[in-house]
């Protein structure tokens, strides 16, 4: 296990989540599934308790918590993409999955576990400050899903 590790409660289904994020993202995979060895208050014996997995190179824990906790926008995963078809790839693949969209490349999977799809050319316009970063921080704004050639035009003016 990695020296920091990222827990993630889920209700019951952090098998499953796992298992979509080692499918959806490149250097992700799941490593270890561990059983209850006991029931528990959310619980019984043999059910998932924990999961090991890392979603592209970063190291996580699913814990099946039981319903308690929601995850909200507070975390979030911000993947970065290089084109197009790379953003619209993770994107599709999280909302048709039975998550939902949400504003400025923000998306929540269908576990409630929210996720910045966010193009490179977005964060450089930002990174570069002034009126480049003023018209592409507008053009954002105005999306759900980031719009890569839109994003290029607002830099350019």
């Amino acid at each position: 296990m990695a020296k920091n590790t990222i827990c993630l409660w889920y209700d019951k289904d952090a098998e499953a989540a796992a298992r979509f994020y080692a499918e959806t993202f490149p250097d992700s995979a799941v490593h270890a599934v561990h059983r209850a060895p006991g029931d528990y208050p959310s619980g019984k014996e043999g059910d998932v308790l924990t999961v090991e997995f890392t979603v592209a190179g970063v190291a996580c824990l699913g814990l099946n918590g039981g319903p308690m906790f929601k995850h909200n926008e507070a975390f979030s995963f911000q993947i970065a993409t290089d084109d197009q078809e790379e953003t619209d790839r993770y994107w599709n693949a999280i909302v048709g999955n039975g998550g939902q969209e949400s504003a400025c490349g923000w998306c929540k999977d269908k576990w409630g576990v929210s996720w910045q799809i966010t193009p490179r050319v977005l964060t450089e316009a930002l990174a570069a400050g002034g009126a480049e970063a003023k018209r592409a921080f507008d053009a954002m704004m105005d999306m759900t899903k980031i719009d890569v050639a839109a994003i290029e035009a607002a830099r350019r003016g």
